[in-house]
């Protein structure tokens, strides 16, 4: 398995799923979130929207699978990361469920190819050296690794670009 850091657009990132930091309604947000339904389209909308009225919003820590709209990836995998506000080990268990069940849901679905944002590290201020950990920490101790080619580490800054390139190279 192939772990890379990048700074990119995650929309223009060509694999079989991307992640998206979603909220919990689904609906689209701001950030990540935000761009990827404007990009995806109103197929990634509709796909959500037949979710959210079967099971109802999505908690955090959790993932469901969409279709990926007109956006080049074949899937969009939706996580609710947690707020930090005054944060602790519970945020850090959400955090952690946020990648656990990302990969799962694609293991599910013949994901080989799958690219992460930095879940939470923006509006939900998860302090992004702490995040940085739990998502590579995760990701390399998840048992079933073996079943992806690839995972990508998509970073819209700089500062996250560095701080995840750091993380991978311990």
């Amino acid at each position: 398995m192939k772990l890379k850091v990048i700074q990119a657009d995650i929309t223009t990132i060509e694999v079989d799923a991307i992640v998206n930091a979603a909220n919990s309604s689904l609906m689209g947000g701001s950030g990540v979130d935000g761009v990827i339904h404007r990009k995806g389209g109103k197929e990634i909308l509709e796909a959500c929207r037949k979710i959210i009225s079967k099971q109802g919003k999505c908690k955090v820590g959790e993932a469901v699978i969409t279709t990926a709209g007109n956006l080049p990836s074949r899937y969009t995998i939706h996580t609710v990361g947690p707020v930090w506000n005054q944060g602790g080990r519970e945020k850090e268990q959400l955090l952690e469920n946020c990648y656990v069940n990302s990969l799962r849901i694609a293991i599910e679905n013949g994901v080989e190819t799958i690219a992460f944002p930095n879940i939470s590290t923006g509006i939900y201020r998860f302090p992004k050296e702490l995040a940085a950990k739990i998502a590579i920490n995760t990701i390399k101790d998840f048992k079933e690794i073996g079943m992806f080619k690839e995972i990508i580490f998509v970073c819209f800054d700089w500062e996250n670009y560095e701080i995840y390139q750091k993380q991978v190279m311990k």
